[in-house]
């Protein structure tokens, strides 16, 4: 019986999601089956690519963001410290480094456990992913590229 609850309850935030979607008239896919929305958007500089999930067994929405650049080899310690602190000063939601590939996942989730998740809620993790990511993916693709130094990156933070 939970189970199916659970279920009925990440099908209500899947469509929910889906409507504030197009209540913003932006295109997206979406697999009902898996409850996954795949968006892009345009960003000051750099597009922004976003997968998010509706898990129905931890009762979760991730909001998943892969920046289309890794660190090359020879800077892959400066884009830990760089991830790492850029992820300190965050309000919400996290940066993820992998440092055998130098590539970085932004994060953000939330959970609908004993309740719903509203619009306004999901509206929110899309605007604060998308203002997040807008802030930082140029200035660690600078930092990559050796335009910016890790000491002008923890000042422009």
């Amino acid at each position: 019986m939970a189970e199916q609850q659970r279920n009925k309850n990440a099908d209500a935030v899947f469509k929910t999601l889906c409507e504030m979607l197009d209540d913003r008239h932006w295109k997206y896919e979406k697999r009902p089956e898996d409850l996954v929305v795949h968006f892009i958007v345009g960003g000051d500089d750099i597009p922004m690519e976003f997968v998010i999930y509706v898990d129905p067994d931890k009762e979760l929405v991730r909001m998943l963001s892969q920046l289309p650049f890794a660190f090359s080899e020879e800077k892959r310690v400066e884009g830990a410290i760089a991830t790492c602190q850029a992820t300190f000063r965050l309000v919400d939601g996290s940066f993820d480094y992998d440092y055998k590939t130098g590539g970085i996942l932004f994060r953000l989730t939330s959970s609908f456990r004993g309740s719903l998740i509203s619009k306004e809620m999901l509206a929110y993790m899309v605007d604060c992913s998308c203002f997040t990511i807008d802030q930082y993916n140029d200035k660690f693709l600078m930092l990559d590229k050796g335009v910016l130094t890790i000491e002008d990156f923890f000042k422009l933070n």
